[in-house]
């Protein structure tokens, strides 16, 4: 008997998943610029209101986180998948620390479609899975709107269907 590899156990047999939206990488590459160039303004208000001029090599700290999330975010939104299983919701995430996170239909009280201002202008939304567990983390970003609309009637559909014994 052969030893399964961590892609195997990641990857079920028979499960097509669906990728997020690539404008997710889009809205997480402009927060994570925006929190480097802030720690750019502090790093250098520090830097003319001390008075030593040696410290500015600290600009480098954010220049490297900058550089860290052009390759982890679109990565990080590359590995964001979902799939309707037979009888499971699959979330597959992770680069470094990959996850696979399986909801059963008949556990799933109610679906949430989140969107705030900066989501509706990018045109997708944030699927939340509640369940009687504290401890699930069913959420899924970047699921463009029709999409989760969609998704959103299935898994309500098949979580009645599964509570009903159907």
């Amino acid at each position: 008997m052969s030893p399964r590899n961590a892609t195997d156990v990641l990857s079920p047999a028979g499960i097509e998943f669906q990728h997020v939206s690539p404008r997710l990488a889009a809205l997480r590459l402009g927060n994570a610029f925006a929190l480097c160039g802030a720690l750019c303004g502090a790093i250098s208000a520090l830097v003319l209101i001390v008075g030593i001029p040696a410290l500015w090599w600290l600009m480098l700290v954010p220049a490297l986180i900058a550089l860290l999330c052009l390759w982890l975010i679109p990565a990080q939104v590359r590995a964001l998948r979902y799939a309707l299983a037979e009888t499971d919701f699959v979330i597959r995430r992770g680069v470094i620390n990959r996850s696979l996170t399986l909801v059963p239909y008949g556990r799933i009280q109610y679906v949430d479609i989140k969107q705030g201002p900066v989501l509706r202008f990018m045109g997708i939304a944030t699927i939340k899975l509640s369940t009687a567990s504290a401890h699930t983390d069913a959420t899924l970003s970047g699921v463009p709107v029709a999409d989760a609309v969609g998704l959103r009637d299935v898994l309500a559909e098949r979580g009645s269907a599964e509570l009903m014994g159907l």
